[in-house]
């Protein structure tokens, strides 16, 4: 079996032919070579337009067809500025030696006659891949880094740019220079500078597989172009269709922290900082050199003020981000400060109208700010790792609380505590639980740990295993917003869980709204079969909570009974 490089398996193969069943023979072919991506196209009018939204690595052409010849085909092939150098191979049932002499007269790379022998077809298109990989890689690629270089980001940026416009979407243009560089390259020689330069576009490789991962998980962003190696010490990248500017922002903040990671070359410790320019289409460019111009210029920017960030060419959308890295810096401050604060929300029995329990909620008050929203913090929190420590203050602070109710003489009642997925990942944090209970020394039944569905999408066997750790730990779980999620109901069963909470997304017209009034009564009979509890949240109304009364829900919380309120007010609602 003829050999195929591994790098030559990802090209993606074109084919033109008006018989369906000739190219469905060739790709059989070529997959046994170990070819993965191919496209089909039968209509010889539209060829021109999915070259150039699509860009294969090579085309394999039919000559004879209806509408447009291959001949034809070829021509504008040959003259077209973006596909000049498109490998064409010419597949033909024409025996005349006056087309093949004309095919390779217009510019066709080979040409092989109908029916095709399997050997001989991969041994031609492995021949010109293996080519068309050496030419590129001399003129479209980066010797140090192995990127591809400006040369090729430019004509991918006009390839990008045309499709966007052609199905409205946006983009975002990052220049990305390393600051002070020429310094390190006095100080350490050219030689080592360019190792710098070859593992910090390895990171950049990194950061950008992992937005491709997120991308087909979130839609956050729609995948990404690069890294391309710029000139001197620099780097791009285009973002496709990020849902907005904080998604832009989140991939940035990611590459500066990963650039800044210390990077050890012959025993000396060096950290790069870089500084990054960010343009976007349509709303500040229309086309690619005033892209380039006002990423470069953001980014000029950014070094003018100490490196180390990034800005947007949007004065307006540098000023919210401005604001936001203000906040972050507060915000690591806000423990040490005595900022951060708990306010709690009781839950009532729906059958008595006592309370059996509270919800810890956080908030933040900073002498600046003022009491800031947990919609502003709370995500910037789980962005910057910092709901790390400050699920820790919440969880010490919460038990604490049980702690004081108890010396006042108040009846033991539960007291949740949200949980972050990023907590759940620390590997402290099952460590972290069993050392505030024996601290606090409070009895770990009365503790609630509420997290979410998402918790579930990935390594679900694994989530498993750290919630029946917890659970070795006597306290109780509770899956929150439960029914917004779809990924735990087949593993529900299965789940160490006690308590689901229903999401207030159902309660709010659950009066009007009969699919909302069968979820609720779903999950409440699917929970009481599991031999689990059930709390709805947001019940601001007697109809509502008179509906959950007739479905036999255990526990309520919303404004209807209590806001969240602070310690004094709860203390006066205990029983």
């Amino acid at each position: 079996m003829l050999q195929i490089a591994e790098n030559l398996k990802d090209a993606t193969i074109m084919m033109v032919d008006d018989e369906p069943m000739t190219m469905i023979v060739v790709q059989t072919f070529l997959e046994e070579f170990g070819f993965n991506h191919f496209i089909q196209v039968e209509d010889s009018l539209k060829v021109m337009d999915i070259l150039e939204e699509q860009l294969p690595d090579i085309l394999l052409l039919d000559l004879i067809m209806p509408g447009k010849s291959g001949m034809d085909i070829l021509a504008e092939i040959r003259n077209h500025s973006k596909m000049s150098r498109l490998p064409v191979v010419v597949l033909t049932a024409s025996s005349d030696a006056r087309d093949k002499l004309k095919a390779l007269e217009l510019g066709a790379t080979d040409f092989l006659s109908k029916p095709v022998d399997q050997s001989e077809l991969g041994l031609r298109i492995r021949n010109t891949l293996e080519a068309k990989a050496y030419t590129d890689q001399l003129a479209y690629y980066d010797p140090i880094t192995k990127l591809p270089n400006s040369s090729m980001f430019q004509d991918r940026l006009v390839w990008a740019l045309e499709k966007a416009k052609r199905y409205n979407e946006n983009l975002a243009l990052f220049h990305i220079n390393l600051d002070q560089f020429s310094r390190i390259n006095a100080s350490i020689g050219i030689n080592s500078s360019n190792i710098v330069l070859t593992l910090l576009a390895e990171r950049l490789k990194e950061i950008i597989r992992s937005i491709d991962v997120l991308s087909q998980t979130s839609g956050v962003i729609n995948g990404s172009l690069g890294p391309y190696r710029a000139e001197g010490s620099g780097f791009t990248l285009l973002l496709n269709h990020p849902k907005n500017a904080e998604a832009s922002a989140v991939v940035a903040t990611r590459i500066l922290r990963k650039i800044r990671e210390p990077i050890n070359i012959e025993g000396n410790e060096i950290v790069v900082t870089a500084s990054i320019g960010i343009a976007t289409f349509p709303e500040e460019a229309s086309n690619t050199e005033n892209l380039h111009r006002l990423a470069i210029s953001a980014k000029d920017y950014g070094k003018s003020k100490g490196g180390d960030s990034f800005y947007f060419s949007s004065e307006g959308i540098n000023a919210i981000y401005e604001k936001r890295l203000k906040m972050e810096f507060r915000l690591r401050k806000a423990i040490k400060r005595n900022e951060l604060l708990l306010h709690y929300q009781p839950k009532v029995s729906v059958q008595s109208g006592i309370i059996r329990g509270v919800e810890a909620l956080l908030r933040w008050k900073n002498d600046t700010l003022g009491l800031v929203s947990p919609a502003d913090f709370i995500p910037l929190a789980e962005e910057t790792k910092l709901i790390i420590p400050i699920g820790e203050w919440v969880l010490q602070e919460a038990c604490n609380t049980l702690v004081e109710w108890k010396k006042m003489g108040k009846k033991p009642i539960s007291m949740a505590v949200n949980v972050s997925p990023l907590q759940m990942e620390d590997p402290d944090f099952i460590h972290t639980v069993k050392r505030i209970l024996s601290t606090t020394r409070v009895d770990p039944g009365l503790l609630k740990l509420e997290i979410t569905e998402g918790l579930f999408l990935s390594n679900i066997e694994e989530k498993i295993e750290q919630l029946k750790a917890l659970k070795s730990l006597g306290v109780t779980i509770s899956i929150d917003d439960f029914g917004t999620g779809y990924s735990s109901l087949s593993y529900l069963g299965k789940l160490p869980v006690d308590e689901l909470k229903i999401d207030r997304s159902f309660i709010v017209d659950v009066v009007s709204n009969d699919e909302n009034r069968a979820i609720i009564a779903s999950i409440i009979y699917m929970a009481h079969s599991l031999q689990l509890t059930t709390v709805a949240e947001g019940i601001e109304t007697e109809e509502q909570l008179h509906f959950i009364q007739t479905q036999q829900c255990d526990t309520y919380q919303g404004f209807f009974f209590s806001r969240p309120v602070p310690f004094a007010d709860m203390v006066k609602l205990l029983p």
